[in-house]
């Protein structure tokens, strides 16, 4: 951003030149003091600077009241899959910003880019963000931040991630909480001991969650980990099944159905993105989904005791608005968590498998859907 300032000031002091006759004339239209090298001023025009400054100070005038100007910026948006809860980190996001007056088409130029679940593709979106002198990348999931780090590591491009479950796991955090580097963001970290209470109070004689996540996903690992540590206090056995790729999805969700008694979906983008393939072999078997956020429930997940992930993304752009400023450094401010979790039910989806709903409990639900809506 601060290159884009000293150009708006050059451009400035370049009008002001012509205006103190060191351009070709009266009718130069403001392109007599030409510029290259991103917009470096040839040898010739510090003559002509020279005599703009004796022409009663105008240029320093208007480059002056250029300076208070309000700042241009250019923020990279790397997402790592479609889907209802990334969506609505982004879409958070922006508002976040909006609110602190950073606003899209107006002062802030958005470079967004999907990675469509590839690590690969996730590297190249941030290495292209960086040629073109982002002011910031905004990295939504675990993947697209750590790719974004890495590569930012030589520059003075500050990161901000959000929808990220384990940011100390992923190395973008200490264990304190503080950065690890020019990164900063927010931690989506699932409340699996509510969504396990929330489990036994729908199910009371389950005995078995099935849990799908994708091996190489370092946040679904560590939230894997921390459902196994937990479950036995609530009465569950966990049982896990990897993938490595979303085409390997069918197949592990028909298996695992036969296995359990429901399953517990996580963040999991890759198993997001396939929630429908879950859902049908679920439905099939006559077992109920419970998901981790509002999204899932939509799409037809019976419950959910969850988070916003909405509310999630307008926080970190709040934050984001803060260092784009100046105010903060992204090295300086330790990562933020999710407020807590709500409580999210579908009838519909819980008519589809013919599954009881305590009225006494689900009437205490932050919001409930009638309809399975998926887009």
């Amino acid at each position: 951003m601060k290159k884009r300032m000293a150009a708006m000031m050059m451009a400035a002091v370049m009008a002001a030149m012509t205006a103190a006759g060191c351009g070709t004339g009266t009718e130069n239209d403001g392109t007599g003091v030409s510029t290259e090298n991103n917009g470096s001023p040839k040898a010739p025009q510090n003559h002509g600077m020279a005599e703009a400054s004796k022409s009663n100070g105008s240029a320093e005038a208007v480059a002056s009241s250029s300076s208070e100007e309000e700042d241009s910026y250019l923020v990279g948006i790397s997402q790592f899959a479609e889907h209802g809860s990334l969506d609505n980190c982004r879409e958070g996001f922006l508002a976040g910003l909006e609110e602190a007056g950073i606003v899209e088409g107006e002062n802030l130029t958005v470079l967004y880019e999907n990675a469509q679940t590839d690590t690969g593709t996730a590297s190249l979106i941030a290495e292209n963000f960086v040629s073109q002198k982002a002011d910031m990348i905004c990295a939504i999931a675990t993947p697209c931040a750590m790719s974004a780090y890495n590569i930012c590591m030589e520059t003075d491009i500050p990161v901000v991630y959000t929808a990220i479950s384990d940011p100390v796991g992923a190395g973008l955090a200490a264990e304190d909480g503080s950065s690890v580097g020019n990164i900063t963001g927010s931690s989506d970290l699932l409340p699996v001991s509510a969504q396990l209470e929330m489990i036994r109070t729908m199910l009371p004689q389950a005995k078995t969650i099935g849990i799908l996540y994708t091996t190489s996903e370092a946040n679904s690992v560590s939230t894997i980990e921390t459902y196994k540590e937990l479950a036995p206090g609530f009465g569950f056995e966990i049982i896990e099944s990897g993938v490595s790729n979303i085409s390997e999805v069918d197949m592990a969700a028909a298996d695992l159905v036969t296995k359990v008694d429901c399953i517990s979906n996580l963040t999991d983008n890759t198993v997001v993105e396939a929630l429908q393939t879950v859902l049908d072999k679920a439905n099939t078997a006559g077992i109920p989904v419970f998901g981790s956020e509002i999204e899932q429930v939509k799409s037809g997940c019976v419950a959910s005791m969850g988070i916003e992930y909405f509310e999630l993304g307008r926080a970190t752009g709040q934050m984001a608005a803060r260092i784009l400023k100046g105010e903060a450094a992204a090295g300086e401010t330790p990562f933020i968590r999710a407020s807590t979790a709500e409580l999210y039910v579908n009838f519909a989806a819980a008519e589809k498998i013919h599954m009881e709903l305590d009225e006494s409990y689900v009437g205490n639900a932050a919001k409930t859907f009638d309809e399975i809506m998926v887009e």
